[in-house]
C-alpha cells in the first residue's frame, strides 16, 4: 500500500474543493438569488434555512451510520464508494437551486425554493459525511492528520476566495442590478468543477485503516452504543459547540458580504478584492500555523486568536470605517481567529474520534463524525437564518434594485457584529469544554500506538 504523502493531501484538498463549489455557492448566493430574482421574503428564507438545517442535521446522523454498517463495491474501501455516487447528486442540486422560476406563481415559487433547498441538504449530507470521515482512515498519524486538516482548509478557501470572489462581477450589471440568468450559468460551471474535483479525490487518496470485512457484510455495529460513546466524549462536545460558533459567522457573514459591498460601499467588485486580501492572509497562515501548532498546541492557538478576534470585531462594530479598502484590510485582520480555527479544526475533530477509540477500543468514525457534523449543520442553519433575518430587521426591501442608506448601514453593522457572538461561542467550546491539552493528547496517542501495535 502506498505511503502517506503529497498525493493524499492534494486528493483530500480536492474533496473540499468539490464540496465547496456547491456548498459555498449556495450558502453565499442562494439568498440573494431568491430575494432579488424570485421575490421571496428574507423572513421566509431565514425560517427555511433554520428548519432545513434541522432536517439536514437529522439526515447527517442517518448517513453517518451507513458506512459503519455496510461497504459498497469490491474495493474494500469504506468511504470512497459513497463519495463516487453522491458527487453526481450534489452537482444536480446546484443546478436546481439556481433555476430561474420567476415566471411561476408565488405559491409555486415558494414550494420550489423549499424543495430544492431540502434536496441540496440531502445531497450535501450524502457527500460530506463520507468525505469528513475519510481522514480517519487515510492515516492514524497525528502529524499526517494535521496535514490533511490543513489541506482541507486550503481546499475550501481556494473556492471561497479564488472563485466565489468573482461571482458578483457576473451577477450584477453596470447599474448594480441583479442578472438572474447569470446565477444558473455559474451553477453549470461550478457543478462540472465539483464532479471533476471529487473524481480527483477518489483517484488520489488511499484508505489505509481497514477492518478487513468483505463488502456487503453487515457489522455488529450498534448506534445506541455509538451514541453513548459520543455523549460521553467531552472533547467532541466542545468541538460541536465551537463549530456552531464558527459556522454562525461563516454562513451568516458570507450571505451579507456581497450586499455590504454592493449597497453600503457601492462597489460590488470590492467583494473580489476583499477575497484576495483574505487569500494573502491565508497563505501566510498556511506557512506559519504548523509551526505555531508545534510550539503552542492546536487548542491554545485557537483560544489565543479567538480572544484577539473577539476584541477586534467588537471595536470594528463600534467604529464605522468609511474607506472601503481600509475596512477590508481591518475586517480580514480582525477575523483571523476564524481562519486559524478552520485550518486546524479537522485535526482537533480526529483527535476527538481517537479519544473515543482510547475509551472503548472500537471504531465509530462515521457515526462520531456525523454527530459532530450535526452541530455544524445547526451552526449553518443558525448562521443562514440570522443572516436572512438580519436583512428583515434592518428594513431590507425584497425585489428592490437597490436599498436605502439606512438599510445599507444596518447590513454593515450586522456583518461586523455577528463575529462577536461567534467568537464567544468558539471560546466556550474550545476554552471551557474541550479538554485535550498538549499533555493529554500526547499521552493518548502514545497509548493508542502501543495498543494498535499489539
Amino acid at each position: 500500500m502506498k505511503k502517506f504523502g503529497v498525493r493524499d493531501q492534494v486528493g483530500y484538498a480536492l474533496g473540499d474543493i468539490g464540496g465547496s463549489f456547491v456548498n459555498l455557492y449556495i450558502s453565499g448566493f442562494f439568498l440573494i438569488f431568491c430575494t432579488y430574482a424570485l421575490g421571496v421574503s428574507p423572513y421566509f428564507m431565514g425560517t427555511m434555512f433554520l428548519l432545513g438545517k434541522v432536517f439536514d442535521a437529522i439526515c447527517n446522523v442517518i448517513m453517518g451510520t451507513l458506512p459503519d454498517r455496510w461497504k459498497l463495491g469490491k474495493s474494500g474501501n469504506k468511504f470512497l464508494p459513497y463519495i463516487s455516487i453522491s458527487k453526481w447528486i450534489l452537482a444536480a442540486s446546484c443546478l436546481l437551486s439556481f433555476t430561474d422560476v420567476s415566471s411561476w406563481g408565488s405559491t409555486a415559487i415558494h414550494v420550489w425554493v423549499v424543495f430544492v433547498y431540502l434536496f441540496f441538504c440531502v445531497a450535501y449530507t450524502a457527500d460530506s459525511i463520507p468525505y469528513g470521515s475519510l481522514a480517519s482512515v487515510i492515516t492514524n498519524d497525528p502529524v499526517e492528520r494535521t496535514k490533511l486538516s490543513r489541506a482541507r482548509a486550503i481546499g475550501g478557501m481556494v473556492v471561497g476566495l479564488g472563485f466565489l470572489s468573482f461571482v458578483p462581477m457576473f451577477i450584477y450589471d453596470k447599474s448594480g442590478s441583479i442578472i438572474p440568468e447569470a446565477f444558473f450559468k455559474i451553477a453549470i460551471v461550478f457543478s462540472i468543477l465539483s464532479v471533476l474535483a471529487y473524481t480527483g479525490l477518489v483517484r488520489l487518496t488511499t484508505e489505509r485503516i481497514r477492518d478487513d470485512k468483505p463488502a456487503g457484510t453487515k457489522s455488529d455495529y450498534s448506534f445506541k452504543d455509538a451514541f453513548k460513546v459520543a455523549i460521553k466524549n467531552r472533547p467532541l462536545i466542545g468541538m460541536m459547540v465551537a463549530s456552531i460558533g464558527s459556522l454562525l459567522m461563516i454562513n451568516g457573514a458570507s450571505q451579507l458580504a456581497p450586499i455590504v459591498f454592493a449597497e453600503r460601499y457601492h462597489m460590488p467588485g470590492a467583494f473580489a478584492i476583499n477575497s484576495f486580501i483574505s487569500i494573502g492572509i491565508t497563505l501566510v497562515l498556511f506557512a506559519i500555523v504548523p509551526k505555531l501548532v508545534e510550539k503552542f498546541n492546536k487548542r491554545n492557538l485557537v483560544i489565543a486568536t479567538a480572544i484577539f478576534s473577539l476584541a477586534a470585531t467588537l471595536l470594528l462594530t463600534l467604529v464605522t470605517i468609511e474607506n472601503v479598502y481600509v475596512f477590508m484590510a481591518l475586517y480580514n485582520l480582525a477575523t483571523i481567529g476564524s481562519s486559524v480555527f478552520v485550518m486546524v479544526v479537522w485535526a482537533l475533530v480526529t483527535d476527538c474520534i481517537d479519544y473515543a477509540e482510547l475509551q472503548t477500543g472500537k471504531h465509530y468514525e462515521g457515526t462520531l463524525y456525523s454527530l459532530y457534523s450535526f452541530s455544524r449543520k445547526v451552526g449553518m442553519g443558525l448562521g443562514s437564518a440570522i443572516g436572512s433575518y438580519a436583512l428583515g430587521w434592518v428594513g431590507f426591501v425584497t425585489g428592490a434594485k437597490s436599498q436605502s442608506p439606512a438599510v445599507a448601514e444596518g447590513v454593515l453593522k450586522m456583518y461586523t457584529g455577528m463575529p462577536i457572538i461567534a467568537f464567544l461561542i468558539m471560546l466556550i467550546g474550545v476554552g471551557l469544554i474541550y479538554n485535550l491539552n498538549a499533555k493529554r493528547t500526547n499521552e493518548m496517542y502514545a497509548t493508542l500506538k502501543e495498543r494498535r501495535a499489539s
